[in-house]
């Protein structure tokens, strides 16, 4: 029988996959960063049920996390999903730092003053396309309107551009309380660079690492994606080679989603350099191995650490948590999402701003939040977005403090989902009883799919909007 006590360490994923074992679970399912996914959010839901949920957050005193979003890009890369306006004028972004502030306002008249801010995080687009002023005017809003913390353990992160960044920029946003970076680098190989329109030299990440640890960020994370055109395994391997030795605290990895229907600047790549299946697979598992070879902890997906990150210890620990921004340790927090398209959590709602610029400016205009979109959990959902979330941050669940914390029987409550397990149990993806689930180094890699199991609301249309699992 499995015991639930000690917590075990986890493995190191040092293994020799089954290719055709894995490759008959692939598919496509959600990324578990909420659950529900936000394809179950609707649009019944306004700035009113938001407000509403702010005001009964207030009762739990809980820290919060603000996420900010930035949508301006001097240059567009082929393969971007995300939500961004291509300008190189930076005066652009004034109107939208104005009904920034707003927004804010608007957010804090239902909020508790004294809540205190652990974590933030600028995104987008380029947060970086900010001049310094603007950078620094954005931060005097958000410490006016919030209570930002001081505390060394906040988590303060920006995302960078290194073709957008200097040494001085750094420079500035340490004064400006930033501690945590995040590069994205893609990948270094030059002819894979000029099919993304993203020519980035190593020496431009590899200065700004430099500078931020000699600085002393507390912690600094490479953006990586495999499945670009022309990748191949000998020549990721060279960019991960280039990459350890940086040094970075963390890497994300992320598996590239060709979706030219719903990304207009991916109609620019061509799918016949885009590298098969088999070749993602074997990129993906040579990546784990390499990383693990060179001492990260492979925390789940698309995650990496050295051991002595935060990231890594809140694992070993069991507080690991999962937000919009991907694994964290401030997830506990309640998430205040500010900017075009930004998504809150909230007590026991999800609420997404518009992402159509001009209909965001509009509402906040009037003066109105911008929610268009949402969904209040059940507690139907919070038990299994709790469950999904541990198996995801854990590799392992631990069924009878499940029990425990929401008063139902397991084996009963989650009969047909056992049913749904036995098939990865023969295929040694997980090992479990009924005190324990532990997903084996082999499963590892297919957590979204294990998680899947868990899932009330996943249709078979809901999964074609999702990326592939591997």
């Amino acid at each position: 029988m499995l015991s639930s006590a000690p917590r075990p360490a986890l493995p190191d994923a040092q293994f020799s996959p089954d290719i055709e074992l894995l490759k008959r679970h692939d598919g496509q399912g959600p990324r578990y960063t909420s659950y529900p996914p936000a394809t179950a959010f609707t649009d019944h839901f306004g700035p009113t049920q938001l407000t509403q949920a702010l005001e009964r957050s207030n009762a739990t005193a809980r820290d919060l996390s603000l996420y900010v979003h930035i949508p301006f890009c001097r240059r567009i890369c082929f393969y971007c999903g995300c939500n961004r306006i291509a300008t190189r004028q930076t005066a652009m972004a004034e109107p939208y730092l104005d009904r920034l502030t707003r927004e804010m306002t608007l957010m804090r008249r239902h909020l508790d003053g004294g809540r205190r801010v652990e974590q933030l995080h600028w995104g987008g687009g380029t947060p970086t396309f900010l001049d310094l002023d603007q950078m620094s005017r954005l931060m005097d809003q958000l410490g006016t309107h919030f209570n930002l913390s001081d505390h060394p353990d906040r988590d303060f992160a920006i995302e960078i551009d290194p073709r957008e960044a200097n040494v001085y920029t750094l420079r500035h946003l340490q004064s400006l309380g930033f501690n945590r970076l995040s590069l994205g680098v893609q990948d270094l190989d030059l002819r894979v660079q000029k099919a993304i329109n993203r020519i980035q030299p190593r020496e431009l990440s590899e200065n700004l690492i430099d500078e931020a640890y000699r600085l002393g960020f507390r912690s600094l994370s490479l953006d990586l994606i495999y499945g670009l055109p022309h990748q191949s395994v000998t020549g990721f391997a060279e960019t991960l080679d280039q990459v350890i030795d940086m040094a970075p605290a963390r890497l994300c990895v992320f598996n590239y989603a060709h979706l030219p229907e719903r990304f207009l600047p991916q109609r620019r790549i061509n799918r016949a350099d885009l590298p098969d299946a088999d070749t993602r697979l074997a990129i993906q598992c040579m990546t784990i191995e390499k990383l693990t070879q060179a001492g990260y902890i492979h925390i789940g997906m698309d995650h990496f650490a050295r051991p002595d990150d935060s990231l890594a210890v809140a694992q070993r620990e069991g507080h690991l948590r999962r937000n919009f921004q991907g694994y964290t340790t401030h997830a506990q927090c309640d998430l205040i999402g500010l900017g075009v398209s930004a998504i809150s959590q909230v007590d026991d709602v999800y609420a997404q701003n518009t992402a159509r610029l001009e209909t965001w400016q509009t509402a906040i205009d009037h003066p109105r939040l911008a929610t268009c979109r949402g969904v209040r959990l059940s507690e139907d959902d919070r038990l299994r977005r709790h469950v999904i979330h541990r198996l995801m941050c854990d590799m392992q669940l631990d069924f009878d403090a499940i029990e425990a914390d929401f008063g139902i029987r397991a084996s009963y409550y989650f009969a047909n989902v056992f049913e749904r397990l036995a098939t990865f149990r023969r295929d040694g993806l997980i090992e479990y009883d009924k005190h324990l689930l532990m997903v084996t180094p082999m499963g590892r890699l297919l957590i979204r799919q294990l998680a899947m199991a868990f899932d009330a609301h996943l249709s078979t249309e809901h999964r074609q909007q999702f990326s592939r699992l591997l």
